[in-house]
């Protein structure tokens, strides 16, 4: 436990100085809409480079390959902080993170939800539509989502895949955009959460990209059957009592 908690240090120190040492970089490209696809360049490589300086790195298994030059809802499941920099890193377009109001006043994740992501708070109804509205109209510009439909991390430890939330598989089907399951295999045992309470550990990041679920043929009304088919799609990566991959 005590190397654990060290280690969680070092890996606070490597996001923070590899944020500061890319910070003119992430400012000049947050400036204007028509730079956020630089953006998301220089954020890629900051999770890359971040991760491996504390010897975390990520193994994605693709059900089939995925046309990044088309648009999509991104779904994983969420356990550890670095589920963020696992997407970061598989996304390779254009992209927006949807996540807590929060984030918009942290000390390395404020700059992009000011800018290039989107923020909301879900207790509120008005804060959730204009994000909802916002996440449209990034969608209907080729800019895919990200939107974790658990809604956060569950306190629960081990984790366990938390209900879903309706709005990305509404969303998913008023515009006509696949939605991508992306399964966390064992994310969690190598930094859950924060990684405050257990430390954190060198290791290899496996995740399952499941192939894109169409919602072409989809109506309004098919919005729960949607949610609960990427639920089972994921559920079926993760063995009860905890986000354990039965893939290699």
């Amino acid at each position: 436990m005590i190397l654990r908690k060290v280690h969680i240090c070092f890996y606070v120190v490597s996001v923070a100085l590899s944020y500061f040492l890319l910070w003119p970089f992430f400012y000049y490209f947050s400036r204007k809409p028509e730079r956020f696809r630089a953006l998301n360049g220089v954020r890629r490589f900051w999770a890359i480079m971040s991760s491996a300086f504390a010897g975390i790195f990520y193994k994605f298994e693709y059900e089939q390959a995925i046309d990044w030059g088309k648009t999509y809802i991104i779904c994983p499941n969420h356990t550890s902080n670095l589920d963020i920099s696992a997407m970061c890193i598989l996304v390779n377009s254009n992209c927006s993170f949807m996540g807590k109001q929060e984030l918009e006043d942290g000390l390395v994740t404020g700059l992009f939800f000011r800018t290039v992501d989107i923020p909301v708070n879900r207790d509120s109804k008005m804060s959730s539509f204009r994000a909802f509205k916002k996440a449209s109209d990034r969608l209907q510009n080729g800019v895919s989502m990200i939107i974790f439909p658990e809604g956060g991390i569950s306190d629960t430890y081990p984790p366990q895949l938390g209900p879903f939330k309706n709005g990305p598989f509404r969303l998913a089907i008023d515009l006509k955009i696949p939605v991508i399951p992306v399964s966390s295999a064992n994310a969690w045992q190598i930094l859950w959460d924060t990684g405050t309470k257990h430390g954190s550990r060198p290791g290899l990041c496996k995740f399952k990209v499941h192939k894109p679920v169409e919602t072409a043929h989809l109506t309004i009304d098919d919005a729960d059957a949607l949610r609960d088919e990427v639920f089972e799609i994921m559920s079926r990566d993760l063995k009860p009592g905890g986000a354990v991959s039965t893939f290699a």
